[in-house]
């Protein structure tokens, strides 16, 4: 039996849709799959070798197009996308993946020193990232807890199939929010954020609270940087007017609160 074949949330082929995550079940079946777009020969080859030693299947490109047709055309479950591409940047290779509304998870490998690579990734709409040099162990810790926001620990902690924010809706089963008829086109870590929001609606939240709750492990102060990003791109997309927020609020000195 094929990986998706029971799956009304594929493509009518079997393959994984690149706009609807899978469903629990069938995320829990192996292998998972990471679509590895890397040019450095010896870093990509180590990955490879690493991640298939984990179990994980993986496809290896070393261009950012040939990266952007595969995930379009055999999405994998997850993306790992190096910043610095011999024909392109991965920044704009990760904004035109968003732009054909695919929603697997993206990580982005960026250099140690450009901390303004981490911020442009993330508002391009990666869902995290690692600095070169990075250790196996780190790599492992993050694309491990990516895959568990966007595909299992919803539906395996959810008490509610939905949860309600003023005029939206957000869907647990289908990771969907709506706003009447209408569906919003949020990343995983987006989604996983508002929902995580929404279940602490009317308490303020600070930033170390929020990435604990919603990335689920403990990082490092300067990551705490990437809670202001995405609330950003959060507000952009949930707010209906996202310069002057009625959703989620900014405590000050403290982080931020999803109004009641």
């Amino acid at each position: 039996m094929g990986l998706w074949q029971n799956c009304d949330r594929t493509l009518g082929n079997g393959r994984l849709s690149s706009n609807v995550l899978p469903c629990y079940d069938c995320f829990m079946q192996e292998p998972h799959t990471i679509l590895l777009v890397e040019d450095d020969t010896a870093v990509g080859t180590s990955l490879k070798e690493a991640l298939e030693a984990e179990g994980y299947g993986v496809t290896w490109t070393k261009l950012g197009r040939e990266g952007v047709r595969l995930a379009l055309e055999q999405p994998p479950h997850l993306i790992i996308l190096d910043v610095r591409l011999p024909d392109g940047s991965g920044f704009d290779f990760c904004r035109q993946l968003r732009q054909h509304k695919l929603r697997q998870p993206i990580l982005m490998l960026t250099a140690q020193q450009e901390e303004m690579d981490k911020v442009l990734g993330l508002e391009m709409g990666a869902d995290d990232y690692v600095t070169k040099p990075f250790g196996l162990r780190e790599l492992l810790s993050r694309l491990r807890a990516l895959l568990r926001r966007a595909y299992g620990e919803l539906a395996a902690t959810a008490d509610s199939n939905q949860l309600f924010v003023a005029d939206l809706v957000i869907d647990l089963d289908r990771s969907l929010v709506q706003r009447g008829n209408t569906p919003l086109e949020l990343t995983p870590t987006e989604f996983r954020l508002f929902v995580y929001m929404a279940r602490h609606a009317g308490q303020a939240l600070t930033r170390a609270q929020i990435l604990q709750g919603a990335w689920g492990y403990d990082t490092a102060v300067e990551d705490e940087r990437t809670v202001n990003v995405h609330i950003r791109r959060l507000r952009e997309k949930v707010e209906l007017n996202a310069s002057q927020p009625t959703l989620i609020l900014t405590v000050p000195g403290v982080g931020y609160r999803l109004a009641a």
